[in-house]
């Protein structure tokens, strides 16, 4: 795996982050003026801070340093749920574009996963020889 990796962009979990990122940035823009400053920009820094901390790990040379920042990326990942059930709540978005933000998610969040898994082993495997 890490030999293929030249750059962040080349992550999986990057680029499912940011169809979240992306998703939300539209869905935001729909959300009424009083939430311009509340929710749609807590939402909007959130979805940020996944593409923003992956970007920062990978450029990190440790791997723990790395898989702190993705740690960061998965709260953030758990905080837009958390605010796209707001959302849904007060009646800002759909069902169906609750469901399309939870399924981006929870995509994004298992590439995450995975990501960090295989950095904690290449982390054991560096520290075993």
């Amino acid at each position: 795996m890490a030999g293929s990796l030249r750059s962040f962009e080349d992550l999986e979990c990057w680029k499912a982050a940011t169809q979240v990122r992306r998703y939300v940035s539209g869905l935001v823009k729909e959300f009424p003026d009083k939430e311009k400053f509340a929710l749609s920009d807590d939402m909007t820094r959130a979805a940020r801070s996944v593409t923003h901390n992956i970007a920062e790990g990978f450029g990190r040379f440790h791997f723990q340093e790395n898989v702190q920042f993705c740690r960061q990326s998965r709260g953030s990942l758990d905080e837009l749920l958390d605010q796209l059930i707001t959302a849904l709540d007060e009646k800002y978005i759909t069902e169906d574009e609750y469901k399309r933000g939870k399924v981006l998610v929870d995509k994004a969040l298992a590439l995450l996963n995975g990501y960090i898994n295989y950095l904690l082993r290449a982390k054991q495997e560096t520290s075993n020889q």
